[in-house]
């Protein structure tokens, strides 16, 4: 995540930073329709016209004009905007922070709920948050923890349901979120892989996950049923993930091998509404594919691809079947590219029971040159040569 720079009104001339932080203020404050009358020591000031401001220090104070209510507070040195600012809500504190003499907030920085709880806490370097971050709800629960590294932006952070259940987690390299969560249990620092599981608002459980030194190994989500949805596991350098139906049912699971390079695809099965098998492929390590599979419900086979190379040619021999087992079809390709095949070689066609019905053979540019059907008894009933232009006669030997 990108790191958050909040830059306040900032300027070397003490008129350009009032002027800035006064329109800033306002806007941040849904204030900018609203009169304000401003003092600093007893005397007023427009922190819109540097003017009035120039030279001097001390605490300006904005009021509304027709409520009277304390709008904000800020510290003025030397008609510079820098150090403590205040604004308020109907009278009451909302935030407090300070900034530099560059205008960037630095050091604490907190907003509070109209009860006087504090919502978030952060520390700020020259506009930059580091450290930890917290929010909470108005009740005080702890909503969010978040940690920012100096240079690596949002490292890690955990979430909470104002029940204090935990909705989220991110872990980093090493435990960072302490006191305010302890994540060297959480992300598995300690003794073994963690055991974590997520909830929603309403207390019902969505996830439960694993962590084995801040590194996630094994993550289960769930439906509102209580039935998975998805799984993901990672052994050794083995990811496997699942997905499941609203009924529990598996329909689709990936095993992939992880590199330098990212994630290989190895196989990837595709089951039906009952659980079998409809489709699975496979990859070798290096990515290139292996076999093509698909089933019919009844778990006789449908169609098989397996992938070959004959010298610099990629060659795929299919077979398809009837759903008693029984072959349909065979025959050969040369893949040219992804998604374009060549028929090559003798392509046979057979009945249910097993007979050869038809026989074509191509050339090895992929063209019709011979075709020969046979009956239900194994008797030949045509044998024709095929020419370029679709034309045909009688095949005979020469």
């Amino acid at each position: 995540m990108t790191r958050r720079r909040a830059a306040l009104p900032a300027a070397p001339a003490a008129w350009r930073g009032a002027r800035l932080a006064a329109a800033a203020l306002l806007l941040a404050h849904g204030a900018a329709h609203a009169v304000q009358d401003c003092e600093i020591n007893g005397l007023a000031v427009n922190p819109a016209n540097g003017a009035t401001t120039a030279g001097k220090s001390g605490l300006m104070r904005c009021r509304d004009r027709d409520t009277r209510e304390l709008v904000r507070e800020q510290q003025i040195q030397s008609g510079t905007f820098q150090g403590v600012v205040r604004s308020y809500d109907k009278g009451k504190l909302a935030k407090e922070y300070s900034v530099n003499a560059t205008g960037n907030m630095h050091g604490l920085a907190r907003e509070f709920a109209s009860n006087g709880r504090v919502v978030r806490e952060a520390t700020y370097d020259d506009g930059h948050e580091t450290g930890l971050v917290r929010s909470f709800y108005p009740t005080g629960q702890l909503r969010r923890v978040t940690y920012f590294a100096d240079s690596a932006g949002e490292r890690a952070f955990a979430e909470f349901t104002e029940r204090g259940q935990l909705s989220a987690l991110r872990c980093g390299d090493k435990p960072v979120l302490a006191p305010a969560a302890d994540d060297a249990k959480l992300c598995g620092f300690d003794n073994g892989p963690s055991r974590v599981e997520l909830f929603d608002g309403k207390g019902i459980l969505r996830s439960r996950l694993a962590y084995l030194s801040g590194k996630r190994v094994r993550s289960e989500d769930f439906y509102d049923n209580g039935k998975p949805a998805a799984q993901d596991e990672l052994v050794g350098n083995q990811r496997t993930e699942r997905r499941f139906s609203s009924e529990g049912v598996k329909r689709r699971e990936v095993v992939s091998l992880l590199g330098e390079r990212g994630a290989v695809k190895q196989r990837d099965q595709e089951f039906s509404e009952r659980g079998t098998l409809v489709r699975e492929q496979r990859w070798n390590a290096a990515g290139d594919p292996v076999s093509d599979e698909s089933f019919y419900l009844n778990g006789q086979p449908r169609s098989k691809a397996v992938y070959g190379v004959d010298g610099g040619s990629r060659l795929i021999e299919v077979t398809e079947f009837y759903d008693n087992g029984q072959r349909a079809a065979v025959g050969r390709y040369i893949a040219t590219d992804r998604f374009r095949q060549i028929p090559i070689g003798t392509h046979q066609r057979f009945n249910e029971k097993g007979v050869l019905i038809a026989e074509s053979i191509y050339d090895e540019n992929g063209r019709i040159a011979r075709e020969r059907a046979w009956d239900a008894n194994g008797k030949l009933e045509r044998d024709d040569q095929v020419f370029e232009d679709g034309s045909r006669k009688e095949f005979t030997s020469q």
